[in-house]
C-alpha cells in the first residue's frame, strides 16, 4: 500500500499557495490551503508581524476556518507557510496544535524574504513526537523556478 501524504499549507500573500501547488504537481498529494477569518491580518506586512507577535505573546492563536482531514491516515505531512520574524507563522502553529501527537513524518516547507532564520528549529520544537524531515525554504524569485528544487527535495524527503 503506498503511502498517505498530505500537504497542508498556510499563506498570507499567495506566495506559499503558489510553492504547495507546485509540491502537488511534483507529488500528487491531497492539498489543504488553511485559511483564518478574514479580519485577522490585514494587507500590510508589518502590521501582520506585529499582530503575529501580539499572537504569539498572548498566546492567542488564530482559529482556523476551513475543515481538516483526519490527518491519523496520512504518513506523512508536508506542512508550508511563511517565515514571520524568523518563526512559524501563527496559523501555521495553530495547524500543528493538532499534530501534537503524531508520531509520523512532518516536512516543512516555506516561504521568506531570504532570511529565514531559525524557522526550521521553531518547527520541529512544535512537533516534539514527530520524525521531522529538513525542509526547504524559497523566495518568490526560487519559485520560478521551482519544479526541479521541489523534486529533488521530495526525493530526499520521502
Amino acid at each position: 500500500m503506498a503511502a498517505e501524504v498530505l500537504i497542508v499549507d498556510y499563506s498570507w500573500s499567495g506566495t506559499t499557495a503558489k510553492m504547495a501547488a507546485a509540491l502537488q504537481q511534483v507529488t500528487g498529494a491531497q492539498l489543504v490551503n488553511l485559511t483564518v477569518a478574514p479580519t485577522t491580518f490585514g494587507s500590510d506586512m508589518y502590521a501582520t508581524a506585529d499582530i503575529a507577535n501580539q499572537q504569539l505573546a498572548s498566546g492567542q492563536l488564530p482559529q482556523l476556518t476551513n475543515s481538516l482531514p483526519d490527518l491519523s491516515q496520512f504518513d506523512s505531512i508536508l506542512v508550508g507557510g511563511p517565515v514571520w520574524s524568523a518563526k512559524v507563522s501563527t496559523p501555521v502553529r495553530t495547524f500543528l496544535g493538532n499534530l501534537k501527537k503524531y508520531t509520523e513524518t512532518v516536512a516543512p516547507f516555506y516561504t521568506d524574504a531570504g532570511t529565514p532564520g531559525d524557522y526550521e528549529a521553531d518547527f520541529a520544537k512544535l512537533l516534539p513526537l514527530a520524525t521531522i524531515k529538513p525542509g526547504i525554504g524559497m523566495t518568490i524569485q526560487d519559485l520560478q523556478q521551482a519544479d526541479a528544487q521541489l523534486t529533488a527535495w521530495w526525493e530526499r524527503t520521502r
